[in-house]
């Protein structure tokens, strides 16, 4: 399911970027002001009239930290290499997974509960776009 297109929307909306780094551990003092405002697809995207935006699902990917619900950045001319996470058409189904092109063509799952699909010349699989943003979605 595509939530966002770039090539269709001329209308970019930049948020407010702040500066200042959040600390993970103690809290840091926060500074008052807005550094800049930030543009998030000129950040993530690359190639506007190649890119969109998906939504994960399910549980198969969660070692290579893609959960529910979060939002993938899929670049559709990069051309697809090993051991990258791609998005996969098989036998109809939209899927994502990580490339194998060797020792033979595989989509892996980053989850030891699922199994791999295999790339033959008799299976139904196209390769629609590689990843190369995971936004997390807080759930």
């Amino acid at each position: 399911m595509i939530i966002y297109s770039t090539a269709q929307d001329s209308d970019a909306v930049p948020l407010p970027f702040f500066g200042d780094r959040v600390a993970a551990g103690f809290p840091s003092p926060a500074q008052d002001y807005v550094e800049n405002r930030l543009d998030i697809n000129a950040i993530c995207v690359r190639h506007p009239a190649s890119t969109y935006f998906v939504r994960a699902t399910g549980e198969s990917m969660i070692e290579g930290n893609i959960h529910e619900g979060d939002i993938l950045v899929v670049d559709s001319s990069l051309k697809p290499g090993h051991d990258n996470i791609v998005i996969a058409s098989v036998d109809g189904g939209f899927t994502v997974k990580r490339l194998q092109l060797h020792p033979r063509a595989r989509l892996m799952p980053m989850n030891p509960a699922f199994a791999p699909i295999a790339i033959t010349e008799d299976s139904q699989v196209d390769i629609f776009g590689v990843v190369t943003f995971i936004i997390y979605a807080a759930l």
